[in-house]
């Protein structure tokens, strides 16, 4: 088994595409604003968000929730330097629910949501789970 993708269902979906697109700078593999379908991702690795029509995907499965309450999906993007990705994405336009702070003592996240609710997280790690257990046996 492979993963392949995690697909967030979106009611507007041209509002959703843009802000992956636009907001964050995810590059999609086409260019699909309108929908039905669009996958997106970063300029590194092999991850990718997809975005599916949640109208299209009722009339595919016959039925369909109503739309979800309160977040529903936590979607994880690495920076390299959370204070200029807040600033960046900030003059982009985005709105933080939590800005910028730490998260333990490896890592410092900020949080915000895209134009349907769902939470966005960018983390920037300050050490690797090796370097920060070796520092703290270190100073045992």
């Amino acid at each position: 088994m492979e993963l392949t993708q995690i697909r967030l269902l979106v009611s507007d979906f041209p509002a959703v595409y843009r802000f992956y697109r636009d907001v964050l700078g995810l590059k999609p593999q086409f260019e699909a604003e309108n929908g039905p379908y669009a996958k997106l991702s970063p300029d590194t690795g092999h991850a990718a968000i997809a975005l599916q029509d949640r109208a299209q995907m009722a009339g595919v499965l016959g039925r369909l929730g109503a739309g979800p309450e309160g977040y529903r999906a936590l979607v994880v993007l690495r920076v390299d330097d959370l204070d200029a990705a807040f600033a960046g994405l900030t003059a982009q336009g985005a709105e933080f629910v939590r800005e910028p702070g730490p998260m333990g003592d490896r890592m410092r996240v900020a949080y915000l949501s895209d134009p349907e609710g769902n939470l966005i997280e960018l983390q920037q790690w300050l050490a690797l789970r090796e370097q920060a257990g070796g520092a703290a046996a270190q100073e045992a």
